[in-house]
């Protein structure tokens, strides 16, 4: 499926969103959609922390990429979910109302470009030509196509694929592709037969920053404040330990362990994954540089800038005036821990 099959998916889901939601307030379900990033806060997933915390039933369920969440949000199948900046930044131009609670991470080199062995890439200015790939309408997209324009290149230069990450996987390791910007636990694989060219955090300083979120249904946010709240916290407490310490996140770890189970890959992996990240404090994240200002807010200004960039690559068709009412710092401001 290309980008363009996708967000018109989420464009016609978005005219489901009055449909009634799976969960409601009344009886405490809620269904929240992680994928397979590796996150402090998923081992609350795999031990039952977030729902013991929160109060509500929760039903878990796995993602391959932002655009499938958001297509589920639109639907009503979904209510909370973790996703990139870009795809939040074209669900949201299609007129699906979200709001981004809290920030798991920033451009860091937890997401990269690896090009494989034998592709005749060296550096950027071997990428002419080439085939690479990135998940559909995902930040290493909108990053990868980014960077190539920044090297004065399009995609008439660089044949860039679409594709969820399993397949850039299969299709990097039959030599199909050149290379691949991906996401862990794609990101180990493609190490194993090359190299990396450029993080997310390089291709953020060439001005094309991105952050990863979980984010709500506004309707459902509006309603269980409370529940956002208790999941702010339940995280805060993860990113905490991971934080001050470092033991208990090494490769023999039980968070480690269960981070695998929840995630797949092995422990070893898991923890080398975390060490990647780039994370911000909560206090950082409700500040104006982030979810808190309005429309001062930081992570406001970069949802327009890639939508931005994303109509200039024909990819959404209209660039809101302001993306303010899609960041809140609420659920941060007093979050239990």
């Amino acid at each position: 499926m290309n980008i363009r099959t996708l967000l018109a998916a989420i464009t016609l889901g978005s005219a489901s969103l009055l449909a009634p939601f799976v969960a409601q307030a009344g009886d405490k379900k809620v269904v929240v959609a992680y994928q397979t990033d590796a996150l402090p806060s998923s081992v609350a997933i795999a031990n039952g922390e977030f729902a013991k915390a929160t109060g509500y039933d929760i039903d878990f369920r796995k993602f391959n990429s932002g655009a499938e969440i958001f297509a589920a949000i639109a639907s009503g199948d979904v209510q909370v979910g973790y996703v990139g900046s870009s795809p939040l930044a074209a669900a949201t131009s299609r007129g699906l109302e979200v709001k981004a609670f809290y920030l798991s991470s920033i451009s860091g080199i937890d997401e990269a470009l690896v090009v494989r062995n034998g592709s005749g890439i060296a550096a950027l200015s071997d990428l002419k030509g080439k085939k690479l790939a990135a998940a559909p309408v995902s930040t290493d997209h909108y990053q990868l196509l980014a960077l190539i324009k920044s090297l004065g290149l399009t995609e008439k230069d660089v044949q860039v694929f679409a594709i969820p990450q399993p397949e850039i996987v299969a299709s990097y390791n039959r030599g199909d592709i050149d290379g691949g910007f991906v996401w862990d636990p794609a990101l180990t694989e493609l190490k194993k037969n090359g190299k990396v060219l450029v993080t997310s955090k390089d291709v953020a300083d060439k001005g094309a920053p991105t952050f990863s979120a979980w984010v709500a249904a506004s309707k459902f946010a509006d309603e269980n404040p409370a529940f956002l709240k208790s999941f702010a916290g339940v995280i805060n407490k993860y990113y905490a330990s991971f934080a001050a310490d470092k033991k208990a996140w090494v490769a023999d770890s039980d968070n480690a362990k269960l981070l695998a189970n929840a995630l797949g890959g092995t422990s070893e992996q898991q923890a080398a994954a975390l060490k990647n990240l780039t994370l911000l404090t909560p206090e950082v994240q409700a500040s104006e540089a982030w979810l808190g200002g309005g429309e001062k807010s930081g992570a406001a200004k970069i949802l327009k800038e890639t939508a931005a960039f994303l109509k200039d690559q024909g990819k959404v068709s209209e660039v809101l005036p302001s993306y303010a009412a899609f960041v809140t710092p609420d659920a941060l401001v007093n979050a239990s821990n």
